[in-house]
């Protein structure tokens, strides 16, 4: 049994690597996928692989460090399906120097999108979510999100902040039915999502396509299941 029919669900940055990964199990577990992120083209080829396999799915090009793009793309996705049941908020990029190496451009661009638009997506979709009566909010963070190292600085930080504001959304959310979560994955072979099972394993990196389920898992749990507010998966962090 699809464990997501009739759902419909937002995944930013599905053009590629976990949030496509994410998109495609969605879509064969039979949401209705809203493909978004920069690159329209590389949305569309999700979209099409998702269709493919018997799936249903819409492109809609949007950069989520822009607060109007990111109100377009929810208000879209609603007047497309009439509903908002999950929205995995996974664009995001990463910047990795010294501090002491860090310019302000970098720094800005890393918390633009990685922050920035993650707060932007979040008041989206929960106005949405508001409205409805429930939903499930999950934010990529990453275990640079609960630790940091040499080199993580301005990424550490800007997923430092995911986790704050998930954890406040979390409580803010019970009221309103709306599970807020974020999962920490360690070293992921997002590159490889495109790639067979045997050279993800190969790559001895987390399979984006394990998120994906912890993803579903979490989109899954019963209505009246304490949802976790942090998922961290450490399984094959190369940090």
């Amino acid at each position: 049994m699809q464990r997501l029919t009739g759902k419909v669900a937002v995944v930013t940055g599905s053009s590629s690597g976990i949030g496509k990964a994410i998109a495609l199990r969605f879509g064969e577990e039979g949401a209705k996928v809203v493909v978004t992120a920069r690159r329209k083209a590389l949305c569309e080829e999700t979209a099409k692989e998702i269709c493919r396999k018997g799936g249903e799915a819409f492109v809609i090009q949007a950069d989520v460090s822009h607060e109007t793009q990111v109100d377009m793309l929810y208000d879209k996705a609603w007047q497309q399906y009439g509903r908002l049941d999950i929205a995995v908020h996974n664009a995001g990029i990463f910047g990795g120097r010294r501090i002491a190496e860090t310019t302000a451009a970098a720094f800005d661009e890393v918390m633009n999108l990685n922050l920035r638009g993650t707060f932007f997506c979040c008041r989206a979709a929960f106005k949405h979510m508001k409205a409805q009566g429930g939903g499930v909010i999950i934010n990529m963070s990453s275990v640079a999100g609960v630790q940091a190292w040499t080199g993580t600085g301005i990424y550490s930080a800007s997923k430092h902040g995911v986790m704050a504001l998930t954890k406040a959304l979390a409580d803010e959310g019970r009221t309103f039915n709306i599970k807020v979560s974020a999962i920490c994955p360690g070293g992921v072979a997002d590159e490889l999502v495109d790639s067979t099972p045997e050279e993800i394993v190969h790559s001895e990196k987390i399979s984006p396509f394990d998120i994906a389920e912890t993803a579903i898992y979490l989109c899954t749990l019963g209505k009246f299941a304490v949802v976790p507010e942090v998922v961290v998966n450490r399984l094959g962090a190369d940090w």
